[in-house]
């Protein structure tokens, strides 16, 4: 049925009816997010949380993007590329950390919760480790709304940007692994992989994640001998139905496990432990019986290492050895590819800030999201990690208690 234009046209000079005009921008102001990018200074972080590619498609959406000048430098995004885009550069640190929400790669620091506003949102990874309990307590004073966006989980309960970042560590180990077989990087000289008429080289893989599997995928691909070791036999069945190819893999057995090490070329430590530290699976013992020139990368080394002869090293200096085994132990592979791993994380991380807008902010994205709801730690200044509460000694209450109250 079609309403008379007299009767709209009066509604109108009543002030009953706003034009469409206005009905549009009321409903864009209604779901306008303020979003602050911060440059990132921990050490040797290089991603950036949005690309200027996303910016465009949230300015688009009619939000507001305020980034820190030089946030993208390290990743190769421009303050030209970002101001293009459609964000606003700003020299002062602090105006980024006055807006609604701050979304950034790397935990927060004591110097960055200082300079947030009053009950802000903040999305950014939690590690345990690198989150002291001065910084919570802060944050809770602060009245902070906390997301960990490596805990959030996706419609199918996996974990988005673990799964993201496990890629691209998967991939990349195999890509340090042939780098350090150089022979002008000291290394055997070894190809990694295999040709007609030479052994190929043989790749040993702990743990049958999502490391585990891109990177079991990269060294297949490369023509290499892979063996995969983990405890838990559905993971090994699901390794063998997504490589797409029967490979050798066999549960954790210390004497099968060291005769594979014995004889392999590469090791890469892909265990993952869902809190706290990483089992020590290879022993020192086990270490010492390699062969002279192999190569162990540990990319468990941010949860303590799988390895017992891992010490914590760094992008500048990487490597080192021990027992004649060149050993990597770099946390935070991807920022290897910054770039690559920054369009990861915004892809993922766009449309959740786009429904966040739409549903008129956080609150009730946590409220009726359960995947967006299992990364949220701090809601309002009140605690909501059981296993931060129980390592700092701080109180904590379930998330679900709180949105009852809601």
């Amino acid at each position: 049925m079609k309403t008379d234009p007299d009767i709209i046209k009066s509604l109108m000079k009543e002030g009953r009816l706003l034009p469409q005009e206005e009905m549009l921008e009321i409903a864009r102001k209604k779901g306008r997010l303020k979003i602050g990018v911060p440059c990132e200074n921990t050490f040797q972080e290089r991603r950036v949380a949005l690309v200027p590619e996303a910016v465009s498609l949230l300015v688009a959406n009619g939000h507001e993007i305020k980034v820190e000048t030089k946030a993208g430098e390290n990743a190769n995004f421009s303050d030209r590329a970002y101001s293009e885009a459609g964000a606003e550069i700003v020299y002062d640190r602090k105006d980024v950390f006055q807006c609604d929400i701050v979304f950034k790669v790397s935990p927060p620091v004591e110097e960055e919760v200082e300079m947030m506003e009053m009950g802000l949102t903040l999305i950014s990874a939690l590690q345990i480790s690198m989150q002291p309990r001065q910084v919570l307590q802060k944050m809770m004073k602060k009245k902070i709304t906390a997301i960990a966006w490596d805990y959030m989980r996706d419609e199918e309960g996996h974990f988005p940007v673990v799964s993201a970042m496990g890629e691209i560590a998967g991939n990349t180990s195999i890509h340090i692994a042939a780098e350090l077989l150089n022979a002008f990087k000291n290394g055997k000289g070894v190809m990694l992989g295999g040709i007609a008429g030479v052994q190929p080289t043989e790749v040993v893989i702990l743990g049958a994640g999502t490391v585990g599997e891109f990177a079991a995928k990269s060294a297949i691909g490369l023509g290499c001998s892979v063996k995969v070791f983990d405890n838990a036999l559905g993971k090994l069945r699901r390794l063998q139905s997504k490589v797409g190819q029967r490979i050798y893999t066999s549960i954790i057995q210390p004497k099968v496990l060291s005769k594979a090490l014995m004889r392999a070329d590469v090791v890469i430590g892909a265990v993952r432990s869902p809190f706290g530290k990483t089992p020590c699976i290879v022993s020192e013992e086990m270490v010492s019986n390699m062969k002279s020139g192999s190569i162990v990368i540990d990319v468990s080394i941010d949860q303590g290492g799988c390895f017992e002869t891992s010490e914590l090293t760094n992008h500048e200096q990487p490597t080192f050895d021990k027992y004649g085994v060149t050993h990597y132990c770099v946390p935070n592979i991807a920022s290897r590819v910054s770039r690559t791993a920054s369009f990861a994380i915004s892809n993922i991380f766009a449309p959740v800030l786009i429904k966040m807008g739409e549903k008129g902010g956080d609150k009730e994205l946590i409220k009726r999201d359960h995947g967006f709801r299992c990364g949220v730690y701090m809601y309002k200044g009140t605690l909501t990690s059981e296993v931060l509460g129980k390592i700092f000694d701080l109180n904590h209450k379930e998330i679900e208690l709180l949105l009852m109250g809601m």
